[in-house]
């Protein structure tokens, strides 16, 4: 199997949301799985989603598209397998694709947080590949081919070893958002004494979680407009009211936060850990501050992959991942949260057997290998 591959391959660090891992986690995958891919080497795909004029904009995807078609003509393809947003796709070079005998595949994973329906570009694809459990009922809706499977992620055969070692710590690693800030707020004031060591990006940074850079008041209109447009006067509302909030700050809260892990100690902390806890819930305008949506992240694969006791916010789908009790735990509430925190610190032997048996579920049925296989079985 000859896999054509754009999954934000790029030598540019580019100004945009963290996008590298994926290259690595979906070659390896691949190469695992038996299969061979290929790539356009002078193409940079993250490019695309980087703030740039229009004529910029043109002239990537002209070339970006051109090279692909070129480089399959010339050495063949039977899967075009993508992770790619709509702006990024050339409906007419897919169909090119397809018209060769390309089986065209593309994985998207913030339908949820982006999208109320399923966005036209997506629907030239041959399949779609669809993470998001929440998100099965666009593509029904739409009447489009769709496999729901994991995220891809692949983890090193050396980090795949069953852990006992504990270093007597619950932790979370993850970036800061309002979202996570609010839940462990909410937590450390239902339980002061509560100690959770969270590691990431911009937890020591005590500025605003976000900010917007300023603009003339006819920019700002044009934003508005443009706003409302794709998101609706609810999801406006709901931007405005957020304006007068003000992000959580205690210093009981404040003394958990650490600094973002270099890669081995990330790997250290998850394999050895208590207890790891996700975090499913995300912040959107379509939703209010109190009552966030959510939905399965990465995480839920990566740390029962490399044997955590995992501990992860429940969300629609969860449960076709893992059996809930015996290879992970699940929470809907800080106090939820609080009161498995204590289940589990109090059972050594319930927590190894969630290491075992979450590790063994995720390697199995949610490898990239296993995900591959079930697009392979749609060619035929």
């Amino acid at each position: 199997m000859k896999i054509f591959l754009s999954f934000f391959q790029s030598k540019t660090q580019h100004p945009i949301p963290a996008y590298g891992f994926w290259e690595y986690y979906i070659k390896n995958g691949i190469t695992e799985a038996g299969c061979q891919y290929i790539e356009c080497s002078d193409v940079d795909w993250a490019q695309g989603l980087v703030q740039q004029s229009d004529q910029e904009f043109q002239d990537w995807k002209s070339f970006t598209w051109s090279r692909v078609l070129k480089q399959v003509k010339e050495q063949g393809a039977d899967l075009f397998l993508s992770y790619l947003y709509p702006q990024q796709i050339d409906e007419s070079s897919i169909r090119e694709l397809k018209k060769m005998g390309v089986f065209c595949v593309n994985f998207f994973c913030d339908h949820v947080r982006l999208y109320r329906s399923v966005p036209k570009a997506f629907h030239v694809f041959n399949l779609n590949w669809v993470p998001e459990y929440k998100a099965i009922k666009f593509y029904q809706k739409a009447r489009l081919n769709y496999l729901n499977l994991p995220m891809p992620m692949w983890v090193e055969p050396k980090y795949r070893s069953f852990n006992k070692t504990e270093n007597n710590q619950i932790s979370f690693i993850g970036s800061k958002d309002i979202q996570r800030h609010l839940l462990f707020d909410s937590l450390i004031k239902h339980n002061p004494e509560r100690i959770i060591n969270i590691y990431g990006s911009d937890w020591l940074n005590k500025d605003r979680l976000s900010s917007i850079p300023a603009s003339s008041a006819r920019q700002k209109i044009l934003n508005q407009l443009d706003f409302i447009r794709q998101n609706g006067f609810y999801a406006y509302t709901n931007k405005i009211r957020s304006r007068s909030y003000k992000a959580p700050s205690t210093s009981a809260l404040d003394r958990l936060f650490k600094g973002k892990p270099d890669f081995e100690n990330y790997i250290k902390i998850t394999k050895e850990s208590n207890i790891i806890i996700g975090v499913n819930r995300y912040p959107s305008f379509n939703y209010p501050p109190q009552k966030p949506n959510t939905y399965s992240r990465l995480r839920d694969i990566e740390a029962p992959m490399l044997g955590a006791c995992y501990l992860t916010e429940w969300t629609e789908g969860i449960d076709e991942l893992y059996e809930t009790g015996k290879e992970i735990v699940t929470y809907t509430s800080a106090q939820e949260l609080d009161e498995q925190c204590s289940r589990l610190l109090a059972d050594k032997k319930m927590r190894m057997q969630l290491r075992e048996a979450g590790q063994k579920r995720a390697l199995s049925d949610h490898s990239i290998s296993a995900s591959i296989q079930k697009i392979i079985e749609h060619l035929t």
